[in-house]
């Protein structure tokens, strides 16, 4: 029974593991596709955002500040 089992195991490990070799091979060159795009504005984009919430963060910071020397705490 058990070397049934162990040649059934043995069959599947072979099986998966020339499938794993398969996978690891090349995958098409997308290198046209994505060497054309410039994302130069998109990064613009991005950062101006988080500057914006870093100035929001800031301006609601200074308010919790300004407000709590008013009350004396």
């Amino acid at each position: 029974m058990k070397q049934k089992l162990f040649k059934h195991l043995a069959a599947i490990a072979a099986a998966t593991g020339s499938g794993l070799a398969l996978a690891q091979s090349a995958g098409p060159d997308m290198s046209a596709l994505t060497g054309s795009v410039d994302f130069g504005t998109t990064l613009t984009a991005v950062l101006a955002i988080a500057a914006l919430l870093a100035g929001v963060y800031v301006a609601i910071r200074a308010s919790k500040i300004v407000l709590a020397m008013i009350r004396g705490g």
